[in-house]
């Protein structure tokens, strides 16, 4: 049985990691994993491989950066030789990114089977570039992956069979808890001069807050203003970084370069708040049980707010602020650990690819 993976961003990476791990164990599977190279560089990709203890890529297509028609077509074009050439029975894409939809709708048009990990996730926003992704994989899509029973709902009542949808849980959290004791081993607090349990994290990296400059000054006032009460570790996004207004130097808000996985585990674990737009980040602080501040309207893993330490707080910070101010006072949300995030759900997802 030949099963070929998709990555491409980061995300991906620790989503893939521990189902490459999984099929490893398994007789009669060959893998090839192919990188589409959407994130290309040492900071956003090379340093996941390593500290994910990943195999090197069999294929990197090197596709780089570009606009989503740009960045998607290429990824097709480049992608529809290596299916040909190497006629897999299973292709695996994961999560929502452009590298996702480019190779299923390659993959579904040469007759090849999909199957999408973190399949059934919706935050209903139709103007997220990921929401569009999402939904179009998973009709593309033989096998259906979902990290929540809310995926498996969404997924029945957009008329996917139940057949096709496979409950496993959550394989962000296999490789959060198999990283997590290298994690605990990191300088990362002394390299920046922070105390645990001392510092907020933040991340901003959507084209809806860091796009729009009035939304991103309101973002950073927002930083600015915690910064005063509590040092603020911004490790910046390169798409963050090219919009920044020129001059940023906000007392209290201390930028940083983007981190490896290692590294920025170890920083979320032993934060006193999280405050971002990432979707897996939501899901990282509720497994560790990390206060977390998400700075949109709207999430596409509403377990994280149901059950986990995750609120929804907009980009107003009339609302960032104060929700801030109550976790530093020690009123933050608690939260529990969401059905089937366990660290085996990549053991789960190995089970009915090769059945």
């Amino acid at each position: 049985m030949k099963i070929l993976h998709i990555v491409g961003a980061r995300p991906n990476f620790m989503k893939m990691a521990p189902i490459i791990a999984a099929l490893k164990q398994r007789d009669g599977v060959r893998q090839v994993l192919v990188h589409t190279g959407q994130h290309y560089d040492a900071k956003m990709s090379d340093v996941f491989f390593q500290d994910l203890g990943m195999p090197d890529p069999d294929v990197h297509l090197g596709v780089g950066s570009g606009s989503h028609a740009q960045q998607t077509a290429k990824i097709m074009l480049e992608i529809e030789p290596v299916l040909l050439g190497e006629k897999p029975d299973v292709v695996v894409v994961a999560g929502d990114v452009n590298s996702t939809i480019g190779v299923a709708l390659v993959a579904a048009k040469l007759g090849l089977r999909i199957a999408h990990v973190e399949a059934g996730l919706r935050s209903r926003d139709w103007t997220m570039p990921e929401e569009i992704n999402r939904v179009l994989t998973d009709r593309l899509s033989d096998l259906l992956f979902t990290p929540s029973r809310d995926g498996d709902e969404n997924l029945v009542r957009e008329g996917i069979e139940k057949g096709r949808i496979h409950f496993v849980g959550n394989v962000m959290i296999d490789s959060l808890r198999a990283a997590l004791p290298r994690a605990r081993q990191s300088r990362i607090h002394e390299r920046l001069e922070l105390s645990k349990g001392g510092y907020a994290l933040a991340t901003l990296h959507r084209p809806a807050n860091v796009d729009d400059p009035a939304a991103l000054e309101r973002l950073l006032s927002a930083l600015s203003e915690v910064g005063q009460e509590i040092p603020v570790v911004f490790p910046i996004h390169p798409r963050t970084r090219s919009r920044l207004p020129e001059g940023f130097n906000a007392r209290g808000v201390k930028l940083v370069e983007p981190l490896g996985y290692l590294d920025f585990l170890a920083l979320t674990a032993d934060a006193r708040l999280v405050m971002t737009d990432s979707g897996g980040i939501q899901e990282e602080t509720t497994a560790l049980g990390v206060p977390c501040l998400t700075l949109r309207e709207n999430t596409e893993r509403p377990i994280t707010v149901e059950v986990g330490t995750n609120q929804l707080v907009g980009t107003d910070p009339a609302r960032v602020i104060p929700a801030a101010r109550e976790v530093l006072a020690g009123r933050g949300k608690k939260g529990r650990i969401p059905e089937l995030w366990d660290g085996h759900a990549a053991e789960r997802v190995a089970e009915v690819l090769v059945r």
